[in-house]
């Protein structure tokens, strides 16, 4: 046990070993080269304009523009943005996982918001998009991709991979739409910018997951049966039969 406690690898799943090998890499690396190839089209096509569903989204969800949208839209800006989501949240979400004994899965987590963020700076700084005119909050220069969503997206891909659970990838799929929506919603961003950032957030959690696979997995493990030693379920009762009462009668 306590071998497997210094090596969480050991615990892990036949699966979860062969991750780095083949297609969660590839995967990955698609996802990040299909967003930077978004941004090459959008910087030789036309000098960075935006594409037609671009400005026909971006109509559209101006229309909607109501107080309540408005609060909505301002707090998913906190939440991924400014020192709220992107020191707060994150070191709240790394000192949870400690706490949990899960020190591979903080490691992660660490590793692949810090490859997320550099990644988005610099398809910022190389693209160069210009962002809407008609933009409700502040925002730093290029437009493509969307750092909130590369974020949000980062985010939602480390907890469902760290939590495999069907509710945890619905929240953070929801997460992220929400996010794409806001940030359309208060100007900040194309929509095309947006599409880029989810695939760029998606791609680097999957690519710097892969090393961090079997070791996230068996410390998994380890959790389960940590769990299961503390809460053991309580001994199966044996049954008896009911004592037969003597009548005076020798049974033939």
């Amino acid at each position: 046990m306590d071998d497997i406690q210094k090596h969480p690898e050991v615990a892990a799943r036949p699966q979860a070993r062969r991750v780095a090998h083949w297609w969660w890499i590839v995967s990955g690396v698609v996802a990040v080269v299909l967003a930077a190839l978004i941004g090459f089209i959008v910087v030789v096509r036309d000098n960075g304009a935006p594409f037609g569903f671009d400005t026909e989204w971006m109509s559209e969800i101006a229309e909607e523009r109501a107080p309540v949208w408005d609060f909505l839209s301002y707090l998913m800006n906190s939440l991924g943005g400014n020192l709220l989501g992107i020191l707060v949240i994150p070191v709240l979400i790394i000192v949870m996982l400690l706490i949990m004994k899960r020190p591979w899965a903080a490691g992660y987590y660490l590793a692949a918001t810090l490859v997320s963020s550099g990644m988005v700076q610099l398809l910022k700084k190389s693209f160069g998009r210009a962002r809407p005119e008609d933009i409700l909050v502040q925002v730093d220069f290029g437009s493509f991709p969307s750092g909130h969503v590369g974020n949000a997206a980062t985010m939602a891909v480390i907890l469902a991979i760290i939590f495999p659970r069907l509710w945890v990838w619905i929240a953070g799929a929801a997460y992220v739409v929400l996010m794409m929506i806001s940030r359309t919603y208060l100007g900040a961003h194309w929509l095309s910018d947006t599409i880029g950032g989810a695939l760029l957030g998606i791609g680097v959690a999957i690519v710097v997951w892969a090393p961090f696979a079997a070791k996230l997995d068996g410390e998994r493990e380890l959790a389960v049966q940590r769990r299961s030693a503390a809460h053991p379920p309580p001994p199966a009762r044996e049954s008896q039969s009911a004592p037969v009462e003597f009548d005076g009668e020798t049974p033939k």
